[in-house]
């Protein structure tokens, strides 16, 4: 992978890498700004593992890209700290880590906070020297921590999972692998949070081939700021999470992107309907679904998706996520872990060489999250993504929903994604969330969510009523005016069910 890119700065040196804040900035003026970190990184000692901390302000800080490749140039794990988060999550990220440098671009308030919280020493990158362009190779192993990033956790405290570069290295061979043809020319859009796994594409993927990084403005409405970027730069790769398209939905008509090529989603259920439409507006691009959690390093299943030539699968209206990437293996096993035939419902399971090889410092979770089939020579190691699914006959693979938005009622389990599915179809895709809750008897209730639909509450009601059985039927729907969201861009559930508890406590 470093190979790579340092081809890349060698060969495009001219060319610009980021556009930033309406401002370009070449790969040589890259190359100095990580080669000046890298030298800062190199003269640090470390009692134990090599991790540095990175403050990621925003996804348009030029300096923070910088850092982290500084990071990876120095044969140094990156932790990634968002200021925006809790304080206490923070340093929770920050000790089970054993942190104890900060890079940063400025050194604000928080910054200061989280440093003398936490005994840290704090480099502002902005402020190093310049240097000489630094391309020599680390001294780095397979199995050496490329990054760690923070999943959220059942107890409150959130679960480190460390990339490793052999993780990384193979996912992006198994990215290239596919055949899309990106190379210098091609315009590549980064709208993500830098703690968001599916980032690190966005900053790495267009660095190798030589490409121009174009990132989203912070200032505004962001999904306004996306339809501005893709269409003012004639972007040409977008990543995307489904949600941004859902907002985009009403400029539909006023969106043409004759230049972008492909169009990947990631992070969430994609939707038949709106990916149809979508493709209108990009009519010469490509259409991926693309499938995978943080553990096995950003996405290890794709779908092509085209209905102009037959690919179109989709189960409950959400498009297929597709075959393995290359070296992955994923199955579909039950609750005693034996693995499930086609087209029987289970939980996916993940081996290859993108998995993690365990959450951070975690072996009681290690020890239910992965488990190994012993029959297999040699022995396969496979992580438990708890996404429940299936597989067809042709080896596509479908996501239902995650098994903890599975609920018992009545001693029928039910799938929240399908009162979801028939919601949307007659409030013609509105996004709306499905929710459980328990009552004072211990009774599960269903709650259905609405977002700014403008119909009428009682017809939806009737035509629920004519699709799932009685049980499944919500006892309440609600009309919000928005969904929250978290840092990643999705819908934020938990705070979705803190209004069933406002409201609970308001019926008091």
């Amino acid at each position: 992978m470093l190979e790579k890119i340092i081809r890349s700065f060698q060969n495009n040196s001219e060319r610009n890498a980021f556009y930033i804040d309406n401002t370009y900035y070449t790969y040589e003026q890259f190359a100095h700004a990580v080669s000046k970190i890298r030298k800062e990184l190199d003269q640090l000692s470390f009692d134990h593992q090599k991790l540095v901390g990175v403050i990621s302000f925003e996804a348009q800080d030029f300096h923070t890209y910088a850092s982290i490749y500084g990071a990876l140039f120095a044969g140094i794990g990156y932790v990634l700290i968002n200021p925006a988060n809790p304080l206490e999550r923070n340093s929770s990220e920050i000790r089970q880590t054993g942190l104890t440098t900060l890079l940063t671009s400025k050194l604000t308030e928080r910054v200061e906070e989280i440093a003398k919280l936490n005994n840290l020493n704090v480099i502002v990158t902005t402020d190093l020297p310049e240097v000489e362009i630094n391309f020599t190779l680390p001294n780095i192993k397979e199995d050496d921590i490329a990054y760690i990033l923070f999943t959220s956790g059942s107890t409150g405290i959130p679960k480190g999972v460390p990339i490793l570069y052999g993780n990384i290295s193979a996912f992006l061979d198994a990215f290239f692998a596919l055949g899309y043809e990106i190379d210098e020319s091609d315009k590549f859009v980064q709208m993500f949070d830098l703690t968001f796994d599916f980032s690190v594409i966005c900053y790495l993927a267009p660095i190798i081939v030589g490409a121009c990084i174009y990132t989203i403005p912070s200032v505004g409405i962001k999904y306004i700021n996306v339809y501005t970027i893709l269409e003012e730069h004639q972007i040409t790769f977008a990543c995307m999470v489904p949600v941004t398209i859902s907002y985009l939905r009403p400029y539909f008509s006023d969106i043409n992107l004759p230049k972008l090529k492909y169009t990947l989603f990631c992070g969430e259920p994609l939707l038949t309907e709106i990916a149809e439409e979508w493709l209108m507006c990009a009519p010469n691009g490509k259409l991926i679904n693309a499938y995978g959690p943080t553990e096995a390093t950003v996405f290890c299943t794709v779908y092509d998706f085209d209905p102009r030539e037959g690919r179109n699968k989709s189960l409950n209206g959400i498009i297929s996520i597709g075959k393995e990437m290359n070296g992955m293996e994923a199955i579909i096993i039950d609750e005693s872990k034996n693995i499930l035939s086609p087209n029987e419902k289970g939980e996916i399971c993940l081996s290859g060489p993108q998995v993690t090889p365990g959450y951070w410092k975690d072996q009681e979770k290690n020890s239910t999250a992965f488990f190994t089939i012993e029959n297999e020579l040699p022995k396969k190691v496979f992580y438990r993504t708890g996404d429940l699914g299936m597989i067809d006959e042709e080896g596509d693979f479908f996501y239902y929903g995650r098994i903890d938005h599975q609920v018992k009622i009545q001693g029928y389990r039910v799938e929240l994604g399908e009162i979801e599915y028939h919601a949307r179809n007659f409030t013609n895709l509105v996004n709306v969330i499905a929710l459980p809750s328990e009552n004072h008897l211990g009774t599960i209730q269903l709650h259905l969510f609405l977002e700014n639909y403008d119909g009428y509450i009682k017809d939806l009601e009737k035509y629920l009523t004519a699709k799932i059985p009685e049980y499944m039927l919500p006892s309440s729907i609600n009309n919000l005016p928005s969904f929250p969201l978290n840092n990643n861009g999705k819908f934020d559930r938990k705070k979705v069910s803190a209004f069933l508890k406002q409201e609970s406590n308001n019926g008091k």
